[in-house]
């Protein structure tokens, strides 16, 4: 690719040019990135160390909390460094390793989102048939799915961008290499490729925003059939989900569903969508959930009497 294009390297201008400012959130988002990924890993552990979190809803979570935790290392550590220095480089070919890495995690957790939906629709709704239906060699295919969704989301992506020359200039008005803000620097007309873009995003995340809500929205009007009890924790459970969702969906929508341009805005949005969304998961997932709170509780008190 260097053969083609004049660029090898990209200048990040990141989120401020203020130096002030920059060591101040090198601090801030170097606590966000431990405990986030602290959060994260003491879920999976959690899951995998109790015998009562054995079902797919907890399952699935392990792995969507596996997926946040690699999908915030891909992006953050980098640009939490870069607070450090005034000016920023990537090379060409570490930004298309970033990209794809990007839209690889994030396709493959939104097709997770859909099967975790699913799984909620089937246990209140279909519960005499929810063993058989989704039983573990099912669920094992339906996250196998979610990696191969995701990499063909990222692929496409990642062949939109290496199949168009880069000839200068070479500056990035963002912290991370992302779509809209690469097809701007490209010395070749991007206008059907910002259309697939679109149609490979936003139109996709849009689409699937909406089958969401509905099908939550079946989940919860299904729950006048159950008792107080069952219903407060369907509730529960229904409420952390749609949080989630609607944290992941609605920035992308708006950063994918418009033609192919960058705002101002853009910046503070991809902040919400690669670090402040998968920061709030293991909070989301751990304190509206009684089960996964016993879970610890027991997990812990289990480790101080072995210690």
């Amino acid at each position: 690719m260097e053969i083609r294009n004049n660029v090898t390297e990209f200048v990040l201008l990141g989120l401020t040019q203020n130096l002030e400012v920059q060591k101040t959130l090198f601090s801030v988002f170097l606590v966000i990135y431990i405990l986030t990924v602290v959060g994260n890993i003491l879920i999976i552990i959690t899951i995998i160390g109790s015998k009562n979190l054995n079902s797919p809803m907890y399952f699935f979570l392990a792995f969507l909390s596996f997926m946040d935790a690699i999908y915030f290392t891909v992006t953050v550590p980098k640009m939490t460094l870069d607070m450090l220095y005034e000016r920023v480089t990537i090379s060409y070919r570490a930004c298309m390793v970033q990209l794809f890495l990007e839209h690889l995690f994030g396709g493959a957790e939104v097709f997770l989102l859909i099967f975790m939906a699913y799984d909620r629709y089937v246990a209140i709704c279909k519960p005499l048939y929810y063993l058989f239906i989704m039983r573990w060699r099912v669920c094992v295919l339906l996250l196998v799915a979610s990696w191969i969704g995701g990499f063909m989301h990222s692929l496409v992506q990642l062949l939109f961008i290496v199949s168009l020359p880069f000839c200068g200039p070479n500056v990035i008005d963002h912290f991370i290499c992302d779509m809209y803000p690469l097809l701007e620097l490209s010395c070749t007309d991007t206008y059907i490729i910002g259309i697939s873009v679109v149609a490979n995003g936003g139109v996709i995340c849009t689409i699937i925003f909406l089958l969401l809500l509905i099908s939550y929205g079946v989940i919860l009007h299904s729950l006048k059939r159950q008792s107080l009890e069952s219903r407060q924790k369907t509730l529960s459970t229904c409420i952390s989900h749609i949080t989630v969702v609607i944290f992941f969906f609605v920035p992308c929508i708006f950063m994918y569903i418009r033609p192919a341009c960058t705002f101002p805005i853009d910046k503070s949005l991809t902040v919400f969508y690669t670090i402040i969304t998968p920061m709030l998961n293991p909070l989301i997932y751990t304190l509206r959930n009684t089960e996964m709170k016993n879970a610890m509780r027991k997990l812990w008190n289990r480790n101080k009497l072995t210690l």
